[in-house]
């Protein structure tokens, strides 16, 4: 058994990234992790504007017992995935304030050489999946943590679109299937591979 400790942390709204974040923790798991945590990014849209969108709302009710990410998560990982929607090509505003409660860790030091790998979705084929990732990367830089990406390490990733950033989706038209759970599946491996090899 790896003493990895895994941190899989995921902002949703209907569902999509949910789902990658549950594959990456049973991967975790069964890369023999120490402990992985599965944490949600609290949602602070407003309740008028998750009303207005069914299956937001449905997935809001359906999640709602799932413990909310704190910085604590982050000090305590060895490695971290993460699984965003964009937004514009961006992050969600529900993940960048998280992001931006980060500043104490930050300042001591106590986020690097975190072992780090992003996922994402968008509900287009081209709607800014790898931007959001570089996105997501451009904060990790910050913090001193490490990037780890899958690049084109295994060739199921050429199967699911050949995104070398992170592991993405086009929400309502890639089908969830084997092989995106495969590619999940190897992303996480390879993060926790090289977090092991980083604490050794």
């Amino acid at each position: 058994m790896s003493n990895v400790k895994l941190a899989v942390i995921y902002y949703s709204a209907t569902g999509t990234n949910h789902q990658l974040a549950k594959w990456a923790e049973e991967a975790g798991k069964n890369a023999g992790t120490s402990e992985v945590r599965f944490r949600k990014v609290k949602e602070i849209a407003p309740k008028e504007a998750i009303a207005q969108n069914e299956n937001w709302q449905k997935h809001v009710e359906a999640s709602k017992d799932i413990q909310e990410v704190s910085l604590d998560d982050l000090e305590w990982a060895d490695a971290i995935i993460f699984s965003t929607p964009t937004r514009y090509g961006n992050l969600p505003s529900q993940l960048q304030s998280f992001f931006d409660t980060t500043g104490g860790l930050w300042s001591q030091g106590r986020l690097a050489n975190k072992v780090v790998s992003g996922m994402s979705s968008a509900a287009n084929p081209h709607g800014g999946q790898e931007a959001t990732l570089l996105s997501l990367y451009k904060t990790i830089m910050h913090w001193g943590s490490i990037i780890v990406a899958p690049g084109y390490t295994n060739e199921v990733l050429f199967e699911v679109g050949g995104n070398p950033y992170g592991f993405s989706v086009t929400q309502g038209q890639d089908e969830l299937g084997e092989k995106a759970k495969k590619a999940v599946t190897h992303q996480v491996n390879r993060t926790v591979e090289m977090a092991a090899k980083l604490k050794a």
